[in-house]
């Protein structure tokens, strides 16, 4: 996907002064750097200090090291999947090849590479994700678990081969600063995770070609961190893996300096990123997961270093975690709001372990559980490698006293009734920053689950670049289960990260734990004329789950979408649709009244335009099917849809 004139002019449109000026200076040191690259400075003697402690790899639960093996031999035999595409080439990858697209990325100055446009380059998230590393970070966890060279002398292989292909400032892998972050917190623990074996020192340290790519990553990071409009999750991550650099591969005059000003700027950001309630601000729960990831790894390394951290971060880590295990599931899922695309910030564990029991157990290490938390039944292989270096801290704030339902300045509200009947209600703002870069116009959507099953789903993200017509309809308000009025989004979108109208939302009524029958009520000015309300209810006795619609305003077209989980079949007839499922071998099934003023069909699974998809997973689609109510809102009437629950 290139991008037009028009697009940076909408772009440019978001930015404030302050942000422009720092882009223009961007721009002329991208073309000094092009004719006048720095060499690294000479060092000797240096040594890696930051090894695990005694006990942290005797500390890994068994059932998790086996998991974390099994994936170790998988990726031995050069067998991967990166978002939907199994890959069978890792054994020797070619680190610019897309397997998806068939294409392999241009060569040449770094920022003169349209990683954007899949034509020239080929799918940007198949290229980056195996250079992240994190594939070697578990290679080289199931080398310090075994002892097993062979596991070693692969991440040597492949880190030998990335340096070869990739020198400083030439490639696809030297465009963006988040790949960079990452990739520099992988090798920090690859290093850790290798010390026993005897050629790490060689590997690292003693070898010019690593010092040189360590201290080009870090000089990247420090000349081009992410600004203004774009300072969300890749900020946390630039200043985290330059912060962990740092601090482990201490080992340039410039390094002090490095960490300091990572320190601040992760201080700073993290703040900026985090609602007090600690909801991250992007409103889109997997940058919730990424970002909280960063910051416990950025700890770990700090306290392993003995590098003061301001009482700040621990806050919001702490507010982060507890706000994670308020909003999930009782099955520890928690909302599949906006943008989701896999993104992690290490990785040390195999398939099948819990993402989000993982990050609670490292909460619990680092600041305790509370009493509310839903309890974690799962293992991992991170946490206790994690919680090996992170001091434990006494909270010096309140914690929650019982579990909360309502996110007022996130906007988000949680409705929880019995047979694990979870409700989210979307009334908060549309994004972060003046691009929202990440939201998905979802305003006033619900999201329902039953023990865990998707019923009324939120169908996903599925891309970013290359397919416009799939990415614009997995963040449409068509996408979402709310309420659309003459075929329009709620917001206006500028561009596939940008957003250039942002509806406004307001909650009116939030009581999540009412006397039998939990309440919410929000409404939104996105149709520019009219107004949207909506009223949900959640009534205990009856395991009733009840939508009320209005629109103010003139007489306009209306469209009312429900997108059923993929485990859900469903029997329309009229506006009354049979819903049917299975959960642990259990029949299950609901009744969904839907409003009688409208039309309804089901969607399943179309594509001129998409409609009735859902996403589990970035680059993943399956058919599910959605039904939609077609017909007129006239300013008088509302639309009630109930949702009946059998035991």
């Amino acid at each position: 996907m290139t991008m037009s004139a028009g697009w940076y002019l909408r772009r440019l449109s978001r930015m404030g002064p302050r942000e422009v000026g720092g882009r223009v200076g961007d721009a002329v040191r991208r073309r000094r750097w092009r004719s006048a690259p720095p060499d690294c400075p000479s060092v000797t003697g240096a040594r890696f200090t930051a090894a695990l402690p005694a006990g942290a790899i005797a500390a890994v639960p068994p059932d998790a090291a086996k998991r974390l093996i099994a994936e170790a031999d998988r990726l031995m035999s050069g067998h991967a999947e990166y978002f939907g595409v199994d890959r069978d080439d890792l054994a020797d990858p070619d680190w610019w090849y897309d397997p998806k697209t068939g294409r392999r990325a241009p060569s040449g100055y770094a920022f003169d590479v349209p990683y954007r446009d899949e034509d020239a380059v080929g799918d940007i998230k198949q290229i980056w994700e195996p250079s992240r590393h994190q594939y070697l970070t578990q290679l080289a966890a199931a080398y310090a678990i075994t002892g097993d060279e062979r596991y070693a002398e692969r991440v040597a292989e492949h880190l030998r081969s990335w340096w070869a292909a990739n020198a400083p400032l030439r490639g696809v892998h030297w465009t963006s600063g988040i790949e960079l972050g990452i990739r520099l917190l992988s090798w920090v623990w690859i290093r850790r995770l290798l010390d026993g074996w005897p050629g790490a020192a060689g590997l690292f340290e003693d070898n010019p070609v690593a010092l040189n790519q360590i201290w080009h990553h870090q000089r990247w990071l420090a000349a081009f961190p992410s600004r203004g409009s774009s300072a969300n999750n890749h900020v946390i991550a630039e200043a985290a893996g330059q912060f962990a650099a740092a601090c482990a591969f201490g080992w340039f005059p410039t390094s002090a300096r490095w960490r300091t000003d990572a320190l601040r700027s992760l201080e700073r950001h993290l703040r900026g990123n985090t609602f007090g309630s600690g909801l991250n601000r992007e409103l889109a729960t997997e940058y919730h997961g990424l970002v909280l990831e960063l910051g416990l790894a950025a700890v770990a390394e700090a306290d392993a270093a003995g590098v003061p951290v301001p009482a700040t971060v621990r806050l919001v880590l702490l507010r982060m975690t507890d706000a994670l295990a308020a909003i999930v599931d009782g099955r520890l899922r928690p909302p599949r709001q906006g943008d989701a695309d896999d993104g992690y910030g290490l990785v040390v564990d195999g398939a099948g372990t819990d993402r989000w029991g993982s990050l609670l157990a490292t909460g619990d290490a680092a600041f305790g559980r509370l009493a509310w938390w839903p309890a974690v039944t799962g293992t991992d292989v991170r946490t206790p490698l994690l919680a090996a270096f992170i001091k434990p801290t006494e909270p010096s704030v309140a914690r929650p006293r019982s579990r909360p339902g309502h996110f007022a300045d996130a906007g988000l509200t949680i409705l929880r009734g019995p047979q694990e009947i979870w409700c989210r209600c979307d009334g908060g703002p549309h994004g972060f920053l003046s691009i929202a870069a990440h939201a998905h116009a979802d305003a006033l959507s619900v999201e329902v689950r039953h023990d865990g099953v998707d019923v009324l789903a939120d169908p996903g993200t599925y891309c970013y670049h290359g397919q416009p017509e799939w990415r614009q309809y997995f963040r449409s308000t068509l996408g979402h289960n709310t309420l659309q009025l003459d075929g329009d989004d709620q917001s206006v979108s500028g561009g596939p990260f940008l957003w250039t109208r942002h509806a406004e939302s307001r909650v009116l009524v939030a009581d999540p734990s009412g006397d039998g029958v939990a309440r919410w009520c929000a409404e939104h000015d996105g149709y520019q004329g009219s107004v949207h309300r909506r009223r949900v209810e959640l009534t205990a006795a009856s395991q009733e789950l009840r939508v009320v619609d209005e629109v103010r305003g003139p007489r306009r077209a209306v469209r009312l979408a429900f997108h059923l989980g993929p485990t859900i079949a469903a029997d329309l007839v009229d506006h009354r649709a049979r819903l049917t499922w299975t959960r642990d071998g259990e029949d299950r099934s609901a009744v969904l009244d839907l409003p009688g003023q409208l039309t309804w069909r089901a969607h399943r699974g179309e594509t001129d335009p998409p409609l009735g998809w859902y996403s589990a997973g970035f680059g993943r689609k399956e058919p599910t099917t959605t039904l939609v109510g077609t017909g007129f809102a006239d300013g008088v009437r509302g639309f009630t849809t109930v949702l009946r629950f059998h035991g």
